[in-house]
Parts: C-alpha cells; sequence; structure tokens
C-alpha cells in the first residue's frame, strides 16, 4: 500500500490530504501536526477569533468525523529528522512514520524582535490558536497597546484589538513588502481615524520593565508606554527539516514547476515552498490561504499520476478597520499605476503595470473589479495599458470587450 506522509497540519496539509481522498487516492494517509485536535483555519485568528465574533469550532476545516470517514490518520507530534534513503520520518516522542510520498508543509515561525526586553511578559506574537488566545486574556488587562509591524497581521490586529492602539512600522510606509503606495496611504489615513496612532520610519530598540513590559523605546529614543506590544514582523520559512535532510534551500524549500524537490519523492507546499512562480516570472514564497489550497491540489494530482505545471493566479486578502483590500497577481517589478475610481469615497481600484502589461489589480471595497481581475489575469493575452485606456481602465467593461 502506497503511502503518503504530510508534515503540518495548516492549511496546506489539510488541503492536501484532503485532495488527495477527493482524487479517489486509496492508500494510506497520514497528517502529522504539533498541535493537538483537528486542523483550524488561520486568517480568523487576526480577525474573527481575535475580536470574539467566531468561536472555536468556527476555525475548524472539518470535524473529527471527515478524517474518520475519509480514514485519514490524524498524528500529533514534531518531526525531528527525515531518512530519505529508508523514506521514514522520525518524530521528536522516537515513534517513526514509513512514507513513499512525502509532503512538506511545514510553513512559518513569525520572526522575532532581536532587541533587549524582547523575552519580557506581555511582548506576544499572533501565529497559532494559543497565541490568539493570550493575546485576548491580555487585551482584556492592559492599559496601553503597542503594535510592531506595519504588515496584514499587525494591522488585522489593530483593527480587531477593539480600542485604540500605537502602530509602529520601521519602514517609510505600511504595508511596504505587499502593496502600492497608493494602498499603504489609504490605509494610514484610514487606521488614523479609527483612533490608532501610526508612527512610520521608526523601529522598535529595546523594550523596559520589570514582571512584564512597561515601555517601548523605538530608534530615535522616544519612548511609548506599553504593557501589551504584539510583534508582527513578518515569518521565516520553516525549513528545519528540509536542510537537516540535504535539501536545497533558498528562502525556502527550494521546488520545481510540479512542486518536487530534489529528491523526487518530497513535495514541498505553503508557506515554507519556493517556487518558480509564472506571473512573477522568477522564484517565489508566498504567504497566502489560496496560495496554500491550490498548491496542496497540485500536489496531490501529481502523486496521483496526472501532474500539471503550478501555474494558479495569486490572489489576497485583508479585513481593516472596515474596509476590505484583495489582490491579485504579483505586484513585483510594476513601474506604473492608475487609479480607479474614488479613494475619498473608499472605493476604488489601483491597477500596476510593467512594461505596459498589467501585472496586479488592488481593489479596495470593490469586489467586481477583483473578480473581473482574475478573470482577465487567466486569460491570454494579459491586458495592455493601451488597451485598457481605450476602455478608460474599466476592467468590467475590458472584460466584457474581450468576450464580444
Amino acid at each position: 500500500m502506497t503511502t503518503v506522509l504530510v508534515v503540518g497540519a495548516g492549511q496546506s496539509g489539510f488541503q492536501a490530504v484532503a485532495s488527495l481522498r477527493d482524487r479517489g487516492f486509496d492508500g494510506r494517509v497520514v497528517l502529522v501536526g504539533d498541535e493537538p485536535g483537528v486542523p483550524y483555519q488561520r486568517p480568523p485568528l487576526s480577525k474573527a477569533y481575535l475580536a470574539g465574533t467566531a468561536g472555536l469550532e468556527q476555525l475548524h476545516l472539518r470535524g473529527e468525523d471527515f478524517f474518520a470517514e475519509k480514514a485519514i490518520e490524524l498524528v500529533e507530534g514534531r518531526v525531528k529528522s527525515i531518512d530519505r534513503e529508508a523514506r521514514k520520518a522520525k518524530l521528536e516522542d522516537g515513534r517513526e512514520l514509513d512514507y513513499d510520498f512525502l509532503v512538506l508543509a511545514t510553513g512559518a515561525r513569525n520572526r522575532t524582535l532581536p532587541v533587549p526586553g524582547a523575552d519580557l511578559p506581555g511582548v506576544l506574537t499572533l501565529r497559532t490558536r494559543d497565541d490568539a488566545d493570550r493575546i485576548r486574556a491580555s487585551l482584556e488587562r492592559a492599559g496601553n497597546v503597542v503594535v510592531a509591524g506595519g504588515g496584514f497581521i499587525g494591522l488585522e490586529f489593530a483593527s480587531h484589538a477593539g480600542r485604540p492602539v500605537t502602530i509602529v512600522e520601521a519602514q517609510d510606509r505600511l504595508l511596504n513588502r505587499v502593496a502600492t503606495p497608493e494602498i499603504s496611504a489609504y490605509f494610514a489615513d484610514l487606521h488614523r481615524t479609527a483612533g490608532h496612532t501610526v508612527l512610520l520610519g521608526q523601529g522598535v530598540a529595546a523594550m523596559h520593565g520589570d514582571d512584564r513590559v512597561r515601555e517601548v523605546e523605538l530608534t530615535d529614543g522616544t519612548r511609548l508606554t506599553g504593557d501589551l506590544v504584539v510583534v508582527a514582523v513578518g515569518v521565516v520559512p520553516e525549513t528545519t527539516l528540509a536542510e537537516a535532510a540535504g535539501l536545497p534551500v533558498r528562502n525556502g524549500v527550494v521546488v520545481d514547476a510540479h512542486l518536487r524537490t530534489a529528491d523526487e519523492r518530497i513535495f514541498a507546499i505553503g508557506d515554507c515552498a519556493n517556487f518558480p512562480c509564472v506571473q512573477a516570472g522568477a522564484e517565489t514564497r508566498l504567504e497566502s490561504v489560496q496560495n496554500a489550497v491550490d498548491q496542496a491540489r497540485c500536489v496531490a494530482a501529481a502523486i496521483t499520476g496526472t501532474p500539471t505545471p503550478y501555474a494558479s493566479l495569486p490572489w489576497f486578502w485583508t479585513d481593516q478597520a472596515g474596509a476590505k483590500l484583495q489582490i491579485a497577481g504579483i505586484l513585483s517589478g510594476a513601474d506604473r499605476t492608475v487609479v480607479v475610481g474614488d479613494p475619498a469615497e473608499g472605493k476604488f481600484s489601483v491597477l500596476s503595470f510593467r512594461d505596459d502589461v498589467l501585472i496586479a489589480v488592488e481593489s479596495v471595497n470593490r469586489p467586481a473589479d477583483h473578480i473581473a481581475a482574475r478573470r482577465l489575469f487567466t486569460a491570454e493575452p494579459k491586458p495592455a495599458y493601451a488597451d485598457l485606456e481605450a476602455s478608460a481602465f474599466d476592467l468590467k467593461a475590458h472584460l466584457k470587450s474581450r468576450a464580444a
């Protein structure tokens, strides 16, 4: 009997085992996770779950009965090492699991701030359900809250904390890595209007306190009062297992177009995988539910005998301060932008071009633009600047004209 072992029970790991069964795979399927219980969603942790509007059961990707019905073995534990020659994975408690195919869905771990005081009580990160529980409990008794990091997680936390917070971002704009300056400026204004303090171009130099954190010292010497500090300065791909097994690692586990590693029996998917991205035209590592799900399906297809190169369109979303941002495409290398709609009304899109070809669309409270963009990006040829200009940069109108 063929055995597929999936290491990592996050979104990508869960989707891999579910997709194997969906495709009729009748071998043994084992899913190893280092947290108790069934696999759960992470996006709500910084949104509805944090705010208390979603409970534990609403986080679950599926109930226990699903795994029993699909004959998917759930193993709680942490994989310590991989023996590629023997095709075995060894857990920290000494157990060994055999495999014919191994899928690394190990995700990522939070970056920490390498500054004095970073280990003080009250300095927290948000990645797991336990993290969210600790932050929720701390919020109830915190006097002043500081968020270190102006990316998706930090801003989503600020939006759902239920109180004003101070956001500290070392770069000169929010969402610097993932959004255009137009979007960054809009969300900075939005958070300030919501009552948050937004400090740009300032990093955290140290944290001070006694029994817990009391002050946050910035790189310019300013000291902020804060007895709860949420550190959200990005993540690092979890590649320890792959490195120890001798697999190539470069900003993630290096895989080919079919998401195979240098070992044809081992795949890597989700946040830990560095893959040849068709849209970016370069090696890319993406942190998104869409990417995790689609890569898992791609690997399930390969294992069940119908390999297809991974070419799914990347798309992302975030909910902040009453606004929904949806992004389709990859912004890398953009050299021209066009704004459609009215930012003052809170409904607009930013179209990004590279060499006069549309490469990404960011939509704020304009879901129709996002849907149209995803349809346009999955067709050929890709929309050109001149063609969109002829349609007054109306994505829906341009889509209809192409269909005519």
